[in-house]
């Protein structure tokens, strides 16, 4: 099951020392059920402070999230969440990761074995659960974190930069794998990420922050493909979509840098 996703008016307000900040302002956002959807803007627009606000990890200063038009007031299991560095944990085998979610729902033993057995084959992990974090490289640890996040079967799952501290090479096997997941499972992503190319790959909408504060510049729809593969980077139809964002984001970032 997967749901929709709606901001409507969200701002968020900081204290710092005897000031009041405000990170974001007048967010309005509509994400459909199924949708996967970039969100991109130069260090300081508040992209991780949005996914924190959707993630029920704080509350809006104003405004209102709405998952299926149920507002958010907490973290819960219809919203799995993916940090940069994975965050797995380094004493638990990948299978007892990938359990752990589990561990707090509701299921039998038998139904918890068959859904990280489940995962762990959607994640190409399973001939390595059995293994220990320190045995694995970065990408197959974000693997387990992301096997972790789905095992509960989050009706949105959000990622936070999620492959911003890999190589180039493990990177894009990475976006082939998070794709080919997105269109197998029909899962609403919305993921957060300073790579311009990247969020153009991945998304079928790429929305673009302004600084100072945070809020919408642009939405950008990809006109590409369901289906793609790494060679899509090469269409001219893909690099033009990315250089109009990262003037998007260039512009903004000046405008930030000018006030």
């Amino acid at each position: 099951m997967t749901a929709s996703l709606s901001l409507r008016a969200v701002g968020k307000d900081f204290t710092r020392g005897r000031e009041q900040v405000r990170a974001l302002a007048d967010i309005d956002l509509e994400v459909a059920r199924g949708a996967f959807v970039c969100v991109v803007g130069a260090s300081g627009s508040g992209k991780s402070t949005l996914l924190s606000l959707i993630a029920g990890l704080s509350r809006p200063t104003t405004g209102e999230v709405l998952l299926d038009g149920i507002p958010v007031t907490g973290p819960g299991p219809d919203r799995g969440l993916v940090f940069q560095t994975g965050a797995v944990y380094p004493w638990r085998t990948v299978e007892r990761n990938v359990a752990f979610g589990l561990e707090l729902l509701p299921l039998s033993r038998g139904e918890r074995a068959a859904r990280v057995d489940h995962y762990l084959a959607a994640t190409g992990l399973t001939k390595l659960r059995h293994a220990l974090p320190r045995q694995l490289s970065g990408g197959q640890c974000q693997r387990v974190a992301i096997a972790r996040a789905l095992a509960c079967e989050p009706e949105v799952l959000l990622l936070d930069e999620p492959f911003g501290a890999l190589d180039v090479q493990t990177k894009e096997d990475m976006q082939l794998f998070v794709h080919r997941l997105w269109r197998d499972s029909g899962t609403t992503i919305l993921m957060v990420t300073h790579d311009v190319e990247e969020a153009v790959f991945l998304g079928e909408r790429v929305v673009t922050l302004a600084s100072n504060p945070g809020r919408v510049a642009a939405d950008v729809t990809v006109p590409l493909p369901g289906e793609r593969d790494l060679i899509v980077k090469r269409d001219a139809a893909f690099l033009g979509v990315r250089a109009q964002i990262e003037d998007l984001v260039r512009h903004y970032h000046r405008d930030h840098a000018d006030t």
